[in-house]
């Protein structure tokens, strides 16, 4: 599978959005509606997106915590193509997750933040049939020196069959470090976002990726 890229949109506007999707449109894979993104906007951000971009797909980062099915289904609804589920939550929110996605043609991200045993929990969402297990470092993790570089490591060991996503601070300065694991999705948000050049930095990031 070719790696895909995936830009994540935070604490940006809905117009500046617009304008800089038009600018990376050729070169991103995945277009990720970033939970501060969602929160201002709600699901009018998604359904703008997709009705502006149809062959891109958009991801919207609900982190879903409980009402699985409910949830997934609104974004789905909106024209989501993946969406979010917090892996430290109950085993049966995102098994709701994936059966609202299944239902829908859709997709399911786990997100891997603060998961403390990543073995045990990942052999318990391949059992689960999620479609993506996302190695996620947070902002405010990041803000103390941790990278998602030692969890992406560690979780190539145990996944057997389904797709990778790695994010936290990756740029093109890392992101070479990170393709020697192989991760099916590199999610990058600031390294394109508050680029001088956008269209150079996706650009770059999309080439090493693809070396």
């Amino acid at each position: 599978m070719k790696p895909k890229l995936q830009i994540a949109l935070d604490d940006v506007t809905l117009t500046e959005t617009m304008t800089l999707l038009e600018k990376v449109k050729d070169v991103i894979d995945i277009i990720e509606v970033g939970t501060p993104f969602m929160m201002q906007y709600g699901m009018e951000a998604v359904k703008t997106i997709k009705a502006a971009y149809p062959s891109l797909e958009v991801l919207c980062d609900a982190k879903i915590m409980d009402g699985g099915a409910l949830e997934a289904d609104i974004t789905f609804q909106a024209g989501a193509d993946y969406v979010t589920v917090l892996g430290v939550t109950d085993d049966l929110t995102i098994q709701d997750c994936v059966k609202s996605a299944k239902q829908a043609g859709r997709k399911v991200v786990v997100d891997m933040i603060c998961v403390s045993d990543l073995r045990k929990r990942v052999e318990t969402m391949e059992a689960l049939g999620v479609d993506v297990i996302a190695i996620h470092t947070g902002l405010d993790q990041q803000a103390v020196g941790r990278t998602p570089l030692d969890d992406l490591k560690e979780t190539r060991q145990y996944v057997k069959h389904t797709a990778l996503a790695v994010a936290g601070g990756i740029n093109l300065d890392t992101i070479e470090e990170y393709m020697k694991y192989e991760p099916e999705i590199i999610i990058v948000g600031g390294g394109i976002v508050r680029a001088d050049d956008p269209v150079a930095a996706a650009t770059a990031l999309a080439a090493k990726m693809h070396a």
